[in-house]
């Protein structure tokens, strides 16, 4: 379902180009192994307009009770709903010129929506494409949940939490609300992008990393600080072992293109 809000106004966020907001409901929190049930995105464009999109997804697996017990989406909810790769395409061109927001989206939303895609091989590149996590800032100026996130900034109560729809639309909401609270906040992409990093984590697990000259280096384990192309050049196997272990896809994915950018010098 895609549909026009006239009723959320995106004219007092500064864009040069969409901003969608998103929300994943899904079976669990592994960004590696868990699926989507739910996704949600507000798309607030340059104009002021706004888009909503939202889908129920047949994860193709059971859905853990703990899980439906904080979302209420049960697999009898999502049984003759689409699998992922058939709303694939569709999401990706909804999304495609936009950067993104969300509420704990570094950490969580967006890696696990790169996951999803690389499973059925739908190439969204996040090269250039700023992210704004809206919980960092909250986190930087209040350190509370979104609920009280929304009670804080909106004066509203957040009735519907953990449904993707009503926690998108809440995140939107709250980025307005904290431009308007704060005059530090510049409302531009670019500084909120730069503001809500954390890290300068390379891929989203948060396996590699730039050190203070700007080179790759291994964020875990054995090789820690260490340049990743040095370590792969002494021990070409650690690679294999890489790919052949359970981690993420992207994570593979940065580090198949570190490593053909080291043959190609």
């Amino acid at each position: 379902m895609t549909e026009q809000l006239d009723f959320f106004s995106g004219g007092d966020l500064k864009l040069n180009r969409p901003l969608a907001f998103f929300d994943l409901e899904t079976t669990g929190v592994n960004v590696a192994n868990d699926r989507i049930v739910e996704i949600s995105i507000l798309k607030a464009f340059p104009d002021g307009s706004t888009k909503l999109y939202t889908k129920r997804v047949n994860p193709d697996m059971p859905i853990p009770a703990d899980s439906s017990a904080i979302h209420g989406i049960y697999d009898e909810d999502v049984k003759d709903e689409p699998l992922f790769k058939e709303l694939a395409h569709e999401v990706a061109n909804f999304i495609k010129d936009a950067d993104l927001a969300g509420y704990n989206c570094r950490n969580f939303d967006v890696p696990l929506l790169m996951e999803e895609f690389l499973r059925v091989g739908v190439e969204f590149d996040m090269k250039g494409r700023k992210i704004v996590d809206v919980q960092n800032i909250f986190h930087k100026k209040e350190e509370r949940t979104l609920s009280a996130a929304y009670r804080f900034y909106c004066d509203k109560n957040l009735d519907k939490a953990h449904s993707a729809e009503a926690d998108t639309v809440a995140t939107y909401e709250i980025l307005k609300a904290q431009l308007q609270r704060y005059d530090d906040l510049d409302n531009d992409v670019k500084f909120l992008d730069e503001y809500t990093t954390r890290n300068k984590n390379i891929d989203f697990a948060g396996c590699f990393s730039l050190n203070d000259e700007g080179v790759e280096v291994f964020n875990f384990g054995k090789h820690r600080g260490k340049p990743i192309l040095e370590v792969l050049e002494r021990e070409p196997s650690y690679y294999n072992w890489m790919m052949d272990a359970d981690f993420p896809q992207y994570t593979k994915k940065v580090l198949t293109e570190i490593r053909l950018k080291g043959f190609n010098k």
